[in-house]
């Protein structure tokens, strides 16, 4: 049994102290120390479109509102952030509108059309929909290829936290503090087909999809806001042994 002395409780509550205040004192759209420390990005101010595009690579029809930025009838499929990732932990706080569907898209590896097809075609996208069902297509799914486990979004018109890990063929996303999804892309090895023989409707073996893509804002239908958007980047990373990541 390993003894602690006073000197060390000591320490390792002003640690916890520390960390809970960073989280409690974190202002909308911007790092907290912690998150400095640890080498998080800001990607969106709350101020200003700097660092994004729609989807055609022209700027957002649509303001800046309540310090977010809403995709809808902003001018494109979608409002893409102009730097492509690889591997990487993103966070962000979404709200959406009675009626809406949205998503997060990633790895989205050209804005080209190709085709006849929408941009999306290009990227993989974590679904977000006014629904209350956890099936292919709703809140926290791979879109169309792995259904969440449950569907732990809030009602329209609060706010929800969502974090999407991707790190090599294995995708995990988080909702309002709940692990609702954990894919593995290796099993995705055969055209309109997931793991279990069933159909999705892209002509991809998605196992080939390229890891290196932008991250995108979908505009599907009606209103939703996207705040507190920050990415940790994992490619220059190696998970810790024992470390949730490497238990996939």
């Amino acid at each position: 049994m390993k003894c602690f002395n006073s000197h060390s409780v000591r320490s390792l509550l002003v640690v916890l102290l520390l960390v809970a205040c960073d989280k409690a004192w974190a202002a909308d759209n911007q790092l907290t120390a912690v998150e400095r420390a640890t080498g998080w990005q800001l990607l969106f101010d709350g101020k200003t479109f700097d660092g994004w595009m729609t989807s055609d690579g022209k700027p957002s029809r649509r303001p800046i509102e309540h310090s977010a930025i809403n995709p809808h009838r902003a001018g494109a499929y979608m409002m893409v952030h102009k730097q492509a990732w690889t591997d990487f932990h993103l966070k962000l706080d979404f709200k959406i509108a009675p009626g809406c569907n949205s998503g997060v898209f990633f790895r989205t590896w050209t804005l080209k059309k190709i085709g006849g097809q929408d941009v999306g075609f290009n990227g993989l996208e974590i679904a977000i929909d006014d629904t209350t069902t956890a099936g292919f297509h709703d809140t926290g799914a791979l879109y169309d290829l792995v259904k969440p486990g449950r569907n732990a979004m809030k009602p329209a018109g609060s706010w929800n936290h969502m974090e999407l890990i991707c790190r090599g063929q294995l995708i995990q996303v988080d909702l309002n503090g709940v692990r609702v999804l954990k894919a593995n892309l290796d099993q995705f090895d055969k055209k309109h087909k997931r793991p279990d023989g069933t159909q999705h409707k892209f002509p991809f073996a998605y196992k080939d999809h390229p890891h290196r893509g932008y991250i995108g804002l979908q505009d599907h239908s009606t209103d939703c806001w996207y705040k507190n958007i920050k990415l940790l980047d994992l490619s220059k990373r190696r998970p810790k042994a024992g470390s949730r990541a490497t238990q996939q």
